[in-house]
């Protein structure tokens, strides 16, 4: 639909002073894309470069969700990557697709984070990946360089550490969602000259970097937590959780995924 030059000019002006695309589409009669690509075309003209409005926290310096953050790192150190190409821009967090309540969690706390930013669910083959798009979740997550977590070494700035000190029940609960779980456990014992089976529960979190287990079992010491290195074929890639006491806390603040 051919549309005259001087509605054109009118809501190119009105964009210019800061109306909403939206509102101008709907007082001129016009489809959203045609005032999308006035508004672009205009830019150019006057050799403008688009930059899309952030409410980035460390860009901004707005306040934040600390609580849902701490969340978000476990989460990310553990499962999570970041896609970062000239076109392509997002947080993945890989979630087992028999655990709606962790699909969800994983979900509230990018929207919390990142309310600006949109956030989808993708299925895949045994697992669900929860994306959201934007530039400056590398902002958020400073860790993210090309290659492996594990083939790279892994600090926390210290914001970062900050929060993690003030939220660490957040932050291991993230950990353990991501790549950790709870599991029963059982063993044998001679009790009476009869060998009787015996269950307990245990948290495990296995991660292969170095660094992130040492970001959990630094954080479980200040919690209080007691923990152990389970080697598997010469790998001491497993922080085991058995101690009674120390089950309870973590059942307590943490709890199986689901």
């Amino acid at each position: 639909m051919e549309h005259s030059s001087s509605i054109r000019a009118h809501a190119v002006s009105l964009m210019r002073q800061g109306v909403p695309n939206r509102l101008v589409a709907e007082q001129f009669g016009v489809p959203r894309g045609t005032v999308g690509w006035w508004r672009s075309e205009d830019r150019r003209a006057h050799g403008e470069t688009y930059e899309q409005r952030t409410d980035c926290p460390r860009c901004t310096g707005r306040e934040f969700d600390q609580v849902a953050y701490a969340y978000l790192l476990g989460l990310y150190l553990g499962d999570g990557h970041i896609t970062s190409k000239p076109r392509q821009h997002h947080l993945s967090i890989t979630c087992n697709a028999t655990q709606p309540g962790l699909i969800g969690a994983a979900e509230e706390a990018m929207h919390l984070v990142m309310p600006r930013s949109s956030v989808k669910s993708r299925p895949r083959t045994g697992c669900v990946e929860v994306k959201s798009y934007t530039r400056h979740w590398v902002c958020m997550f400073p860790q993210h360089a090309p290659g492996k977590k594990h083939e790279r070494h892994i600090a926390l700035e210290p914001w970062q550490q900050a929060i993690v000190d003030a939220h660490s029940w957040e932050f291991v609960r993230g950990l353990i969602h991501s790549d950790g779980c709870r599991i029963t456990n059982w063993t044998t014992r001679l009790v009476g000259g009869v060998r009787k089976r015996y269950e307990y529960p245990r948290y495990l979190f296995t991660n292969v970097s170095d660094d992130i287990r040492g970001l959990c079992t630094g954080t479980l010491d200040r919690l209080g937590v007691e923990w152990t290195h389970c080697t598997r074929h010469g790998n001491p890639y497993n922080i085991s959780v058995a101690r009674k006491a120390s089950v309870a806390l973590m059942d307590l603040r943490v709890g199986p995924k689901y």
